[in-house]
């Protein structure tokens, strides 16, 4: 998956998308994915065998549509989700990449607002953005709110939110952009020692802070999602022997709510929008790194 010249998809990261089993939700995933995100971007779905006829079906009609730059590869036996994952992200090389779950609906700017996160901070090696469920990056809260009525009226308020990118425990799975320097430095990820990408991303992410990078809340940009992500059975005993204070780390940050600012003020900037909806559509987002200042 590589590209040159300098056009705004040419300049965007890879897109990767795990297929999973639901085929409702990938087709969902799929043709939000097709609004928005810039045409020309390039988008890799990866099968680990997940997908049935149905699936296949649902993902050939969408490569003879979509104005992206796609690719579909498919595995003829399950090879496990984070191995899976890891060979996908290696073939890659140092290229940053943004894996979005595949019952996500990302929102419209969604990647350009995560591509200029990563360039306001070079420390930044997880870019996560809000989500309806997504733990320590969700909105309007931190446990699981049902999906959005409105996610385009939700990209352009998150738009407008001043860009200070503070700090996550871990970046969150349905939706993230990593930087390839720091995933290759800091090892990849542990396909040995986790069975979900839940588990492996907190594990990666807390391996590159480490190094000195950090996690951060993409606070411009949102990613719905239909369900929350969890651990495969073993893995968070696996993260408490490798990481014994990471329980007690992000049970805290979740108590302790340190983006309630946030969050309140994402949901005022999203009131006043409620009715001008028609509107609204009319009118581009405004362009990334260029959030309002103030509340």
């Amino acid at each position: 998956m590589t590209g040159g010249g300098g056009s705004l998809p040419n300049m965007l990261p890879v897109v990767l998308v795990p297929v999973g089993v639901d085929d409702e939700a990938l087709d969902a995933c799929l043709a939000a994915l097709d609004a928005s995100t810039p045409a020309g971007t390039r988008v890799w779905l990866i099968d680990d065998a997940q997908a049935g006829p149905r699936g296949t079906d649902i993902v050939q009609r969408w490569l003879q549509r979509t104005p992206l730059r796609a690719d579909y590869t498919r595995r003829p036996r399950m090879a496990g989700e984070v191995q899976h994952l890891d060979e996908a992200l290696r073939a890659c090389g140092d290229a940053d990449v943004a894996v979005l779950a595949s019952d996500a609906i990302p929102a419209p700017g969604w990647l350009s607002q995560l591509t200029a996160c990563f360039a306001r901070d070079a420390s930044i090696a997880s870019a996560t953005p809000w989500c309806n469920a997504g733990e320590s990056a969700g909105w309007p809260r931190v446990d699981p709110q049902p999906m959005p009525d409105d996610v385009v009226a939700l990209a352009h308020a998150a738009a407008t939110m001043p860009p200070k990118h503070p700090e996550l425990p871990a970046a969150v799975e349905h939706a993230v952009l990593l930087r390839g320097s720091a995933r290759a430095r800091a090892g990849g990820l542990d396909a040995a020692s986790y069975a979900s990408w839940y588990a492996a991303l907190t594990d990666l992410s807390l391996r590159m802070s480490g190094l000195g990078w950090r996690n951060a809340l993409c606070e411009t940009a949102f990613v719905a999602r239909l369900r929350e992500g969890a651990p495969a059975e073993g893995d968070m005993d696996a993260l408490a022997v490798r990481w014994p204070d990471w329980h007690a780390r992000i049970a805290g940050f979740l108590m302790d709510d340190p983006l309630r600012e946030l969050r309140d003020e994402l949901g005022r900037r999203l009131r006043p929008q409620d009715s001008d909806a028609p509107q609204r559509l009319l009118f581009p987002l405004p362009p990334a790194g260029e959030g309002v200042q103030g509340g």
